[in-house]
């Protein structure tokens, strides 16, 4: 199980998720218990040509993900609405780097230390499935 804590337009919701079986996942938000189908997270076939302008083909977070820093995941699957921080830039802990939208709820997900962002490894509009890298803050 998966605990995380969001504010969505200055309220607090304290959500968790657990991984049940057959693509059925639990999430519980503010204590009450939602099941969730989940859509089979399917990858590109390795042999596609990748399509310049989509955002599904920008290539896998983790495989390009330095060695180095505090790597930022995704919470939930969902799609990335906004980018705003950008390589290079310094961030503190608590400023938001970016905002993900997973189950009709915009997300802010921020950073977990004060540093300067080395990567992002994802673009507005892109899916992302939970776990997958985000940002990494060095």
């Amino acid at each position: 199980m998966k605990e995380f804590q969001f504010k969505i337009d200055g309220k607090e919701y304290k959500t968790s998720v657990t991984e049940l079986e057959g693509g059925i996942t639990e999430v519980t938000v503010n204590g009450k218990a939602y099941k969730v189908e989940m859509e089979a997270h399917k990858a590109a076939p390795k042999t596609a040509a990748p399509k310049a302008a989509a955002p599904a083909a920008a290539p896998k977070a983790e495989a390009a993900a330095p060695t180095g820093g505090k790597k930022v995941v995704s919470p939930l699957p969902g799609s990335i609405i906004k980018v705003l921080v950008a390589e290079g830039q310094a961030v503190k802990k608590g400023d938001t780097l970016l905002t993900l939208e997973s189950m009709k709820m915009e997300n802010t997900v921020a950073a977990e230390c004060d540093g300067t962002v080395t990567k992002v490894a994802v673009t507005a509009g892109q899916t992302v499935m939970q776990d997958d890298l985000l940002v990494v803050i060095g």
